[in-house]
């Protein structure tokens, strides 16, 4: 026996898509990326003090800084490693579902901001290509 499938109601399609946090949707690559980005991210924020202690060290050193800033490296390597488990991946990956909506609505803002302004630049060349032919032609 068939069931009826939600998508053939019109309520399914007219309702704004909300994502499932925890059985989310397969995502793009390039969706893949931001989540990773967003990721790394969380890990350095965990780390940024022993990394900037690392940094701090590795200062005017290139080669040397392995052995002199050894302590600091082994610190910032160990902190990271433990802060980039699978479970700090699915946080990330819940910020960028709960953040999606925000940011294809700054997105699609930008995009009209954008449009605006290219309506306004096209008007002012045309009055200007106007005013130079009203020049030409009263010359």
């Amino acid at each position: 026996m068939a069931t009826p499938s939600t998508s053939d109601t019109p309520a399914a399609t007219t309702a704004p898509r909300k994502y499932n946090l925890r059985n989310p949707l397969p995502l793009s690559a390039s969706q893949e990326q931001e989540v990773k980005l967003l990721y790394y991210k969380r890990v350095r924020s965990h780390c940024a003090p022993e990394i900037k202690a690392f940094a701090e060290c590795a200062v005017n050193r290139t080669v040397t800084a392995t052995w002199i800033c050894r302590t600091q490296r082994l610190a910032m390597n160990s902190c990271m490693v433990a802060h980039a488990n699978p479970e700090e991946e699915d946080r990330a990956r819940e910020d960028w579902f709960a953040t999606h909506e925000e940011r294809r609505r700054q997105k699609e803002e930008e995009l009209a901001r954008v449009e605006k302004r290219r309506a306004e630049v096209i008007s002012m060349m045309r009055e200007d290509e106007a005013r130079t032919r009203e020049k030409t032609q009263g010359r």
